[in-house]
Formats: structure tokens, C-alpha cells, sequence
């Protein structure tokens, strides 16, 4: 990194200095490591290291850092950076213009359907080196397109034939933030060809707008894009985001503060019903022929788009119904053989109604139907209905009666045995398994007494417990780590000990649970 940092002598602008250093920062950006903070292990021990070198190479990266890092690593390089001025050594000639940068003013290059946005804003050194910075920020659920596939070692356990390759939900999940997710980011010094460029583009292109921004409700926006971004797991950024980061979260530093970033609507029972009741009344819903059908695949849309769409249940796009059909539905939802049939059906009609009372041009409805009837075909291929593994539909409703798709290898790894006839005991008698609920804590009991005859009633309550966070999926690094180890060759029954006993230490420490998950993921396989 410091041999990079030789590139600081050569440069006189700060612009170039800046984009240097953000460059070297970004080079572990995105990384983790097993104990720590990456920004500490690296970037501080990094200065740590250019102070004692001590060449003018390393004083323009300390420059650069006390400006473009973190607030403990910008504290940190400028008292290292003082001591080696001191020491004489010599400066670089940009120093003293780097962060004297001022802002001029912010622009947003945006969709009509909500999905992206490119926000713009301008900057001088001075009425010098003016340039654009440009962050693409990502409206949609993108993160939820890094779904991976479950192995088929922790389902084919419970269920002798299933091939146990329903998509997990990737990383997690959850609501996406009101300021979307930073995808992109980059620099332009021809700042007034390109607002030029998106001045004509939002003349002449009905599917695109170009306005201006207050800056302070870009800071805000910015700020909480970024820090979703940050936090992400495996981030699906454009590859070259992690040089431009640093830079980036200085110059959102350098907006005003004050602003507000938009919040989530909000969206009860009551409230989705009525919208729901609205849509199957419509013109539009009107040659749906399978009413009860269309009502649960529009209870579907709406949630989708209340829980991972910004609370937007009546925005529609390409995008976001692309992802509704082959990513988000596959993942998580069990629908029977007729929803499967009447959801495009349903969503096309959406489409039309919801398209009509957003205001969205024409253009974009037909943009959008578009790519509802391209992504029908895909669908049929997408979703992978359990049924067609040989599963017994009812079999799979009973492990999921919340329709959550996902939880159905977990579960069933969980409580394999749903069928057959419970021994004759004192406190039950005769019990048919296949009248049991797994849902229900009483009658998942009774489960776990057929499958350990015998057993002590406190070695009950911890197999207890653990299914119940397996069924709940709390945390999901229970089920990652059980996959693992199936994947390295344990046998189910260790497994489950091996997770007891780690809840049994650390189950009231959330921290400490996923720290011992995480350690127990890696250990040694079985001779």
C-alpha cells in the first residue's frame, strides 16, 4: 500500500489525490475478518505503519487518510501525520487544498417507476478542479437476488427423495432501508456535459426525470443508503464501488445536515384488505376467473410490496415484478397448483390498476406488462413446486402453515418424523403422528418423545428448544451451521447435540450465540 502511495508525489491536484487514497482504502473495503473490525485491523494498523516508515510517501497517505477515513483512523493518521512534519519530512504540494472542497449544488437522475436513481452532486477546491460525484442508489430489493441454494443434505434427511434445492433466502433477508442501498459510484470532471445529458434525458425520455435536491435531504438519503450498503453481506455492488467508498462517504460528509430521508409507509391488516378489496373490484381484476384464487395472490403482492418495497405495495415496474415472480415467490411462498397458475394473471391485472392510480405514463404500464408475460414462462421454471419431488402437499402444509417456503428443509430437519403411529404410553396412549401439529408446542412434544423413547424430560427440553428456534429460524446461523455440518459429513443426531449444547451456553447472549455458531461451522470433519 505505501509503494501505491508513491503515486501521491506525482499528482497536483487534491481531486487526484483523494481518488488515490480512496482507491488504497478500498482495497480491503467489504472484507471481514474472524476477530475485529476490519477498519481497525488494517486501516489503523496501516497508519500505524506509515508512521514509522516515515517517508514523504507516507505522509501524503496520512494526509490522505485524516481526511478520507474513518474518525477514529482520521484522528489517528493526522497525529501521525504532525509528528512526521516535525520530523521535517517534506509535504506534498496538494496538502493544504485537500478538504477545502465546497459544495455547489445536488441533482437526481431518476426513474418513473422508483426503482434507481443516480444522485449528482457538484463540488470545487476553490472554483478549481470542479467535478461530479455520482452514487447510483438502488431502490429495489436487490440484495434479495443473492438468494443461494440450500444443499440437499439437510432436506433429503427429513424427506427420503426430495433433492432438497428449494432457494434459501440468501442473506437474511429483512425490510430494505428507506434511502434504498448504494450499487455504484464514480467521478466525473465534465460536470456540465453530464447535467446537461440528463437535462435533455428527462425532456425527451417520458420514463425518465432530472431534478434538483436540497442537500441537506441528500446527506440524509446518502447516509442511510450507505450505511445499509456497509452492512450488507456480500453487498451486490458494481465492482469497482469499494475505490470510490471512502471518497464517497467524505463528500456525504460534507453536506449540510437536517434533512430527511423518506420513511416506510406503514401498512396494517385492515388497511392491505382495502386495498386488496379496491383491486378485485376493479375493471381491471374483472376477467379473473378464479376469484378466491386472485385474493390470495394479491395478499401476496401487497406484502411483498409492504415488506420489501419501501412500503410501496401499489409501485410497479419491470424490476420489481420480475423479482416477485422468479426470485421473491420461488424463495419464500407455498402456493397450491391453482395460485400457481392465476398469479401472472393477477399480477398483470395489478399492474394495469396500480399503474393507473400511481400516475405511472403509459409508456411504463406497457413496459412493465411486458416484462410480467417475458417473466410467465420463466416462472413455471422458477418455482419449484415440492409436489413435483413426490412430497404430499399436506405433509408440506403441515411444516408450513405461514406458506414461508424457505423454512421447509430447516423444519424438516428439525422434526423428520410427521407420520406413523406414537408407542403406546401412559400419558398419550395410541397417538397417529399424522394428526399432530408441528406448529403447535404440545403436539411438537409428542414429536420429539416418538423420536427419543426414553428419554429424560430435561434432554426433552433442550431437543425442545432447539426445534423451536430451528422452526422459528432464530437465529439463521442455526440453520447455516447445520447445513455445514452436513455438508462435512456429520450425522443429524451429532449435530443436534453439538447446537444443545451451544444454546445451552449461550442462548441469553445473541453476540455470543452467532460467535460460537460461527466457530462450531468450522470444525473438523468426522474420520
Amino acid at each position: 500500500m505505501l509503494r501505491h502511495a508513491r503515486e501521491l508525489l506525482a499528482v497536483r491536484s487534491p481531486l487526484d489525490a483523494e481518488l488515490i487514497v480512496s482507491e488504497i482504502l478500498g482495497s480491503w473495503w467489504g472484507r471481514r475478518v474472524p476477530d475485529g473490525d476490519v477498519e481497525e485491523v488494517i486501516g489503523e494498523a496501516l497508519i500505524d505503519h506509515a508512521g514509522r516508515v516515515g517517508t514523504p510517501a507516507a505522509l501524503a497517505l496520512l494526509t490522505g487518510m485524516a481526511y478520507l477515513g474513518t474518525p477514529r483512523q482520521a484522528a489517528r493518521a493526522e497525529r501521525a501525520a504532525l509528528a512526521l512534519m516535525e520530523r521535517g519530512v517534506a509535504r506534498p504540494g496538494w496538502a493544504d487544498r485537500v478538504g477545502t472542497v465546497a459544495l455547489e449544488g445536488c441533482h437526481v437522475s431518476r426513474d418513473v417507476y422508483g426503482d434507481q436513481e443516480s444522485v449528482i452532486c457538484t463540488f470545487t477546491y476553490g472554483g478549481r478542479d470542479r467535478h461530479a460525484l455520482v452514487v447510483v442508489v438502488d431502490r429495489t430489493k436487490a440484495s434479495a437476488v443473492q438468494g443461494s441454494l440450500l444443499h440437499g443434505t439437510g432436506a433429503g434427511s427429513a424427506f427420503p427423495g426430495f433433492p432438497g434445492t428449494l432457494p434459501s433466502h440468501g442473506n437474511g433477508g429483512g425490510h430494505p432501508p428507506a434511502a434504498g442501498m448504494v450499487r455504484d459510484a464514480w467521478v466525473s470532471s465534465h460536470v456540465d456535459r453530464l447535467l446537461d445529458h440528463c437535462r435533455w434525458e428527462g425532456r425527451t425520455n417520458p420514463l425518465m426525470l432530472f431534478e434538483r435536491l436540497d442537500p441537506r435531504d441528500t446527506r440524509a438519503v446518502l447516509r442511510r443508503a450507505l450505511e445499509f450498503t456497509d452492512e450488507a453481506r456480500d453487498p451486490p455492488v458494481a465492482e469497482k464501488f469499494g475505490s470510490y467508498h471512502a471518497f464517497v462517504r467524505a463528500r456525504v460528509a460534507l453536506l449540510p445536515p437536517g434533512g430527511r430521508a423518506p420513511q416506510p409507509a406503514v401498512y396494517g391488516r385492515d388497511r392491505r384488505a382495502t386495498i386488496a378489496a379496491r383491486f378485485l373490484s376493479s375493471d381491471e381484476a374483472e376477467d379473473l376467473s378464479d376469484l378466491s384464487a386472485a385474493s390470495r395472490c394479491v395478499d401476496r403482492i401487497i406484502d411483498y410490496g409492504c415488506a420489501h418495497d419501501f412500503g410501496r405495495p401499489l409501485r410497479v415496474s419491470p424490476t420489481k415484478c420480475e423479482m416477485f415472480l422468479l426470485d421473491w415467490l420461488p424463495r419464500k411462498v407455498l402456493l397450491s397448483p391453482t395460485e400457481q397458475e392465476a398469479v401472472p394473471h393477477v399480477l398483470a391485472a395489478w399492474v394495469r390498476w396500480a399503474g393507473k392510480r400511481t400516475g405511472l405514463p403509459e409508456e411504463g404500464v406497457r413496459a412493465t406488462l411486458d416484462a410480467v408475460w417475458d417473466a410467465t414462462a420463466k416462472f413455471a421454471e422458477a418455482y419449484r413446486d415440492p409436489a413435483a419431488f413426490g412430497l404430499s402437499r399436506d405433509l408440506v402444509a403441515r411444516l408450513l402453515p405461514d406458506g414461508e417456503l424457505e423454512a421447509l428443509p430447516r423444519r424438516a430437519f428439525a422434526l423428520p418424523f410427521l407420520t406413523g403411529r406414537h408407542r403406546q404410553s401412559g400419558r398419550h396412549g395410541a397417538i397417529d403422528l399424522s394428526t399432530l401439529d408441528p406448529a403447535d408446542p404440545e403436539d411438537r412434544r409428542i414429536m420429539l418423545e416418538f423420536e427419543h423413547p426414553g428419554a429424560s424430560a430435561e434432554h426433552l427440553d433442550a431437543h425442545e428448544r432447539l426445534a423451536r428456534r430451528l422452526w422459528d429460524g432464530d437465529p439463521p446461523q442455526l440453520w447455516e451451521t447445520a447445513q455445514a455440518l452436513l455438508d462435512v459429513g456429520f450425522e443429524r443426531h451429532e449435530i443436534l447435540h453439538r447446537l444443545m449444547d451451544v444454546l445451552d451456553a449461550y442462548a441469553d447472549d445473541p453476540g455470543e450465540l452467532r460467535g460460537a455458531l460461527r466457530v462450531l461451522r468450522h470444525v473438523a470433519p468426522p474420520e
